[in-house]
């Protein structure tokens, strides 16, 4: 059975067919968050590392570390700001070794820039997920051999030279392509986790359908473990965590092992956690148990993180009080 293993210094997280689906937090991101990215160019980590805790303390098992920062300010009295290769690499380190000092969850390393990518890797404990290579020559030349030199897993995404296919037929083919491609350079396909690339449903009526058939292929043809952006499911629509709750259950149950998303909406995480009871892989009903909790306490007015980092301080102080008395 396919088991791709990802580690911390301490942790090991492992995405399978038989394991509990892996949560990714994705918030770690300055792409799309200017208050973030001005936080960033001040050298202020204050939101980083509010946002790790508060993602693991919600169910986050792995956490994406993306460095994609715009320095505006800086970019106007320095032009090498302007350039993501000059900007992301030391970025990178350090998002990396603030995250690591907080928490002992496995990292996902995720840029577009391999100097970053790399960056990353030389930095990071254990053994992260990196994030990620694609189907166009180029990248697969730059990033399968840092691949291979880290011995670390990787997301392959499914798009080439020739951009992204609303073919499903023509996304898998890309997959395979890459899974061939890593076997060359001696990388298992253990260790690739393809992203068969989520189109929006209020764009394209068959997405669901069409990401659903092919995360089966994925894992029957090639035996690889699966990934998504799970929000692009819903983007431009309405009621967005509806949409995001019932699309992550229905992708688990066609063989999906892992998503990047965001862990403190509450409705999706109760998705998750019903799904991996109703398929056997939550032990004794364990996780479900703990989230009921939190979800009862959020009735008294606390946020999903509030009630989640209660209900975890109540569990410590239990473990603790046991210790004591022995």
């Amino acid at each position: 059975m396919t088991r791709t293993v990802l580690e911390s210094a301490t942790k090991t997280v492992i995405i399978g067919f038989d394991e509990p689906f892996c949560v990714i937090g994705e918030r770690i991101n300055p792409t799309g968050r200017k208050k973030l990215a001005a936080e960033l160019e001040l050298d202020d980590f204050s939101t980083v590392e509010r946002d790790a805790i508060e993602q693991v303390i919600c169910g986050a098992t792995v956490l994406d570390i993306n460095s994609g920062a715009v320095f505006t300010n800086k970019m106007a009295s320095d032009p090498r700001y302007a350039d993501n290769n000059f900007v992301e690499p030391p970025l990178m380190k350090l998002l990396i070794e603030r995250v690591q000092a907080i928490t002992d969850v496995p990292l996902c390393i995720d840029s577009s820039v391999p100097g970053a990518l790399e960056a990353g890797l030389k930095a990071c404990n254990g053994r992260p997920l990196l994030n990620s290579v694609t189907g166009e020559e180029d990248r697969l030349e730059m990033v399968l051999p840092l691949v291979k030199k880290y011995n670390v897993p990787v997301v392959a995404i499914s798009n080439d030279d020739t951009g992204i296919s609303t073919d499903p037929d023509v996304r898998f083919a890309v997959a395979k392509k890459i899974v061939e491609r890593a076997a060359d350079f001696g990388i298992p396909a253990h260790d690739i986790v393809v992203d068969p690339l989520v189109m929006p449903i209020g764009a394209m009526a068959t997405a669901g359908h069409q990401v659903f058939s092919l995360v089966r292929r994925l894992r029957d043809e090639l035996g690889v473990n699966t990934t998504c952006g799970a929000s692009n499911i819903s983007f431009g629509l309405p009621n967005r965590h509806g949409i995001n709750a019932a699309f992550l259950p229905m992708a688990m149950g066609a063989g999906m092992t892992s998503a990047i998303m965001n862990p403190i909406r509450s409705q999706e995480m109760e998705a998750i956690r019903a799904a991996n009871l109703l398929m056997n892989h939550d032990s004794n009903g364990g996780e479900w148990i703990r989230l009921a909790k939190v979800l009862e306490a959020m009735k008294e007015g606390a946020s999903f993180a509030e009630a989640s980092a209660a209900a975890s301080a109540a569990a410590s102080g239990r473990r603790g009080g046991r210790r004591g008395r022995g």
